[in-house]
């Protein structure tokens, strides 16, 4: 990742802050965007009461900056997720999943009273697909859904050696071109075994912000 990537993530980060202000609780997300926004938390860790975490390797993260984190059946809604997204439509549909955590991170944005996506520009495009999809799967059906996968226009590939945290297995979907997100997104969850897919777009974001060299863009 170039420095100017990295900055710009950064600075998507510190942007989400004004839409944390005066939130006692707090859904974060999973990823390099949101690594920073935990940074950022850690000063405000007087001012939250909570988190509530799309992941291990965010409840670890924030737990050893001393932020507390919630179980999410404790808390019922969130007023505000913050996290960030491999892919972002111009209809805020965006494509998750890269780092695996995708099941958790649809929980707590459909928990969500508001979803602001973090994410450098390099993210945006203007049709979801060209990232693979990513699909969690129960490990039994995984050849299973990656013929199903075949017959929708797409060539999976399991992800070899990687566990999700709820202990299921990721296919990857190349060259799929993603015209009708929720339709797909629909379709794709009906298959039997399939825990979800990396399609956010019957609950897309709220608010997308892009850092890009010229500043912060807003959708």
């Amino acid at each position: 990742m170039t420095q100017t990537q990295d900055d710009n993530k950064r600075k998507t980060a510190e942007a989400a802050l004004e839409y944390i202000k005066g939130i006692s609780i707090i859904g974060v997300g999973t990823g390099s965007t949101v690594n920073h926004f935990i940074n950022y938390l850690a000063d405000l860790k007087s001012e939250i009461e909570g988190t509530v975490s799309s992941s291990n390797g965010t409840t670890a993260r924030l737990k050893e900056l001393g932020i507390p984190v919630l179980d999410l059946n404790a808390v019922g809604d969130i007023e505000v997720y913050v996290d960030g997204a491999d892919e972002v439509s111009p209809q805020k549909q965006l494509v998750k999943g890269g780092g695996g955590a995708l099941t958790r991170e649809k929980i707590i944005a459909a928990a969500s009273k508001q979803f602001v996506c973090i994410a450098d520009e390099s993210k945006a495009v203007d049709v979801l697909g060209a990232f693979p999809l990513p699909i969690e799967v129960i490990p039994m059906a995984r050849s299973y859904v990656a013929r199903e996968m075949v017959k929708l226009g797409g060539q999976p590939e399991w992800r070899e050696n990687f566990i999700t945290d709820n202990g299921n297995q990721i296919i990857d979907v190349h060259n799929m071109e993603i015209m009708e997100p929720i339709a797909m997104e629909k379709t794709i969850n009906d298959i039997p075994g399939v825990v979800t897919v990396g399609i956010f777009a019957l609950r897309p974001a709220d608010v997308i912000l892009l850092g890009s060299p010229d500043g912060i863009i807003t959708r």
